[in-house]
């Protein structure tokens, strides 16, 4: 009788996961105008602790100081993609979400413990919606970077991501021939979310409403990131020295990963173990120009939602609820951002207690993302 009991409970689990999934690259002609720099690739660990130290520094603008004007970039790139809906077809509305740095698109569906970090089941499984993610360029099984500071940066991936909306908007390959239209929201995480951030500034009708997670408009904590990270070349790395060429860059260790992705006693060191072993590298390109566009007021018009753990190292300096670096101005540091936006419908600031930058990662994950599905089943 147990074993019977054993097997109908994993066959229930089975049948309660009922997404349909299909990986599909998809290939792409791009262009964007990109900052132009004066730093060769950064080839040793001594090289990349330099840079990093050098972006830490205390009132610097390491951006500023190694520009030298701006060159266009044009090419054709391989985007990985991973479209899921409904097994009885395709959601009301279609979510892109788009990865931060360190990791790939299986972020936000995880395959450790799914049950229990997989946003993508709960978005598509209880909540009736379809999900597009894909590996950023440069990162996991898209396109390599050929030129890791002049290429790839945040303004060639805020295009990439714009050809996906479009190519999702009128169907096809990309999403089973199911065309979305209008229905389409975004959400990203860190650098994703700074993708997001600028994709509806400049684009202000591609989406009908945007998440923002592990993202603030606080810069003051970056530099903390910058030398946690204890970052090497790939070449030192031993899960990513044969898949990335040089140039890129990584976290050095698991403590680094812990330090920059978890909240203290919200995680299960397995789920830490996962991520360090599966962790993805970054570009001085992309570290270089995330905060590109950032401080400039968004003009987009539909809802949008910040959500940001209270740990978060980058963007809160490891305590959300400090206003010391906004002297005051805000309740917190999300809410902050309110003035940034003020064209939206509805715009929420949430502050995940316990939470680190790698929201959906730790204990509070969950509550993380039904929150998130709640202000989209409200406001979408």
């Amino acid at each position: 009788m147990r074993r019977s009991a054993v097997l109908l409970a994993a066959l229930g689990a089975v049948f309660a996961s009922a997404k349909r999934c299909q990986d599909i690259t998809v290939s792409l002609s791009l262009e964007s105008r990109n900052a132009k720099f004066n730093l060769e690739p950064l080839l040793t660990d001594v090289e990349v602790t330099d840079f990093y130290l050098r972006l830490a520094r205390q009132g610097g603008n390491l951006m500023e100081e190694l520009q030298d004007g701006y060159h266009d970039v044009k090419g054709n790139y391989k985007l990985a993609t991973t479209y899921c809906e409904p097994d009885d077809g395709p959601g009301h509305v279609l979510q892109i979400m788009t990865h931060g740095v360190g990791f790939d698109r299986s972020y936000w569906d995880l395959p450790a413990q799914r049950h229990k970090y997989s946003y993508v089941d709960r978005a598509v499984d209880d909540h009736g919606y379809s999900t597009l993610t894909w590996d950023r360029l440069g990162i996991g099984a898209s396109s390599k970077a050929k030129d890791t500071v002049n290429e790839l940066q945040i303004a060639l991936e805020i295009e990439a991501l714009r050809a996906l909306t479009e190519m999702a908007a009128v169907g096809g390959k990309l999403t089973r021939n199911h065309a979305y239209g209008r229905s389409i929201v975004h959400m990203g995480h860190s650098f994703g979310s700074a993708m997001t951030y600028n994709l509806v500034n400049q684009y202000p009708e591609i989406s009908s409403g945007i998440v923002l997670t592990g993202f603030s408009q606080v810069p003051d904590y970056m530099g903390l990131f910058a030398l946690a990270g204890n970052f090497s070349p790939v070449r030192s790395i031993p899960g990513l020295r044969w898949r990335y060429p040089a140039g890129y860059v990584g976290a050095g260790s698991e403590r680094a990963v812990q330090i920059n992705f978890f909240g203290p006693g919200d995680f299960d060191p397995e789920i830490l173990d996962y991520m360090y072993k599966n962790g993805q590298p970054n570009t001085p390109g992309e570290i270089l120009t995330v905060g590109s566009g950032g401080g400039v007021p968004n003009q987009f018009k539909g809802p949008a939602m910040i959500i940001t753990g209270d740990r978060d190292v980058p963007f809160c300096g490891g305590d959300c609820m400090s206003t010391i670096a906004i002297k005051g101005k805000a309740p917190n540091l999300i809410e902050h951002s309110k003035p940034m936006f003020p064209e939206v419908s509805v715009f929420n600031a949430t502050v995940v207690p316990g939470a680190g930058h790698g929201l959906f990662l730790g204990y509070s994950g969950s509550g993380a993302m039904g929150s998130i599905l709640d202000f989209l089943d409200t406001n979408v």
